[in-house]
């Protein structure tokens, strides 16, 4: 799947969805400040250099889920877990933001963005929660 093929689901899927395109990535929000989106599409390093994201056609989709159910994908466990944070196609822990509880899949395949739905959705209604009941941003 490519980047836009991805925002064209999430946007389907979701559609009161508020999304921003800015530094080459996209941010998909229900916080009507723009602050906090629940998933995010990036498309080079200039937030990280973890993931190598200036390859040819390479991007990252980042979900914001709840603990439980990032712990269960990442156990908790005594030792450093090490990740290729430059793996295609492969569900790992956002390299800078797992630790609230975020995940990140670069390049997802069509079988692994089906995997992704329900995580996505989980993003989406956590955000609900929080901004749903509130005005979208005007701009």
């Amino acid at each position: 799947m490519t980047a836009d093929d991805v925002t064209r689901e999430i946007l389907a899927a979701f559609p009161a969805t508020d999304h921003v395109v800015a530094s080459g990535g996209a941010f998909f929000f229900n916080d009507p400040s723009r602050h906090f989106p629940f998933a995010t599409l990036v498309v080079n390093d200039e937030y990280d250099l973890h993931s190598d994201l200036n390859r040819d056609g390479v991007y990252r989709l980042n979900i914001g889920v709840g603990k439980a159910t990032f712990q269960a994908l990442f156990p908790p466990t005594a030792e450093r877990v090490e990740h290729d944070f430059t793996a295609l196609d492969r569900l790992l822990p956002h390299p800078n933001y797992g630790s609230m509880y975020w995940l990140c899949v670069l390049n997802p395949s069509e079988a692994t963005f089906e995997r992704l739905r329900p995580l996505l959705a989980e993003a989406w209604a956590l955000s609900l929660e929080r901004y749903g009941d509130r005005e979208p941003a005007e701009g």
